[in-house]
């Protein structure tokens, strides 16, 4: 459940509820809402997902500076983007954004000032030919990555850890398996009862 509901996936998260007869542990409807939020920003719409975060927690982007910037950056890399789509495209609203939005919030925060002295310099070169540093901006990856921030934003707000427990335990697997393999000693087996085929095998051969 803590899975299903921090990765966003609601339909699995109800049906997960009914069928072990358990309370959730946040309000079903703010799954959609962080899923919807999440789609925004994955297609590239910073402006509606901004919109929808503000609609739902005011505060959220007024005190949290960093997440705020990062929106605002991929919002100007998507206006560069759709005006370097050709060669005779208008830049001047991406510095129109640029200048209102951004230059602001750079003089005080050396991190946010080299942050958009990158971004400002997608509009020197061709797309066709960016250093690896500049195309990393051009990446689908960075919508993924800030809207994973804005994940776990909107759940540390809820009060909800922002890090699925499963994960935590899969990691600590793994650091136990390379700590016996550092040491030379075999990994217990532990049969947590996944097995399907197993189990299938078993249940037929009893049967």
């Amino acid at each position: 459940m803590n899975y299903l509901i921090i990765e966003g996936y609601k339909s699995a998260a109800v049906n997960f509820a009914q069928e072990a007869n358990m309370s959730p542990q946040v309000d079903l409807d703010s799954i959609q809402e962080r899923v919807d939020i999440r789609h925004a920003i994955h297609h590239g719409d910073i402006q509606t997902a901004i919109e929808r975060i503000n609609e739902l927690h005011p505060d959220l982007l007024e005190t949290n500076l960093p997440l705020h910037f990062s929106l605002l950056r991929l919002q100007l890399i998507e206006l560069i983007r759709n005006c370097t789509q050709s060669p005779d495209g208008d830049i001047s609203e991406a510095l129109a954004f640029a200048t209102t939005h951004l230059a602001p919030r750079a003089p005080g925060n050396s991190k946010f000032l080299q942050d958009l002295e990158r971004t400002m310099a997608l509009l020197c070169f061709p797309m066709e030919n960016l250093a690896p540093p500049l195309a990393e901006l051009m990446d689908p990856a960075l919508r993924r990555q800030v809207a994973a921030k804005v994940n776990e934003a909107l759940l540390e707000v809820q009060g909800v850890s922002k890090e699925a427990k499963i994960r935590r335990l899969v990691r600590l697997r793994a650091w136990a398996e390379q700590r016996m393999k550092s040491e030379r000693r075999e990994m217990p087996n532990m049969d947590l009862g996944l097995d399907v085929a197993s189990q299938t095998s078993d249940d037929a051969m009893g049967a």
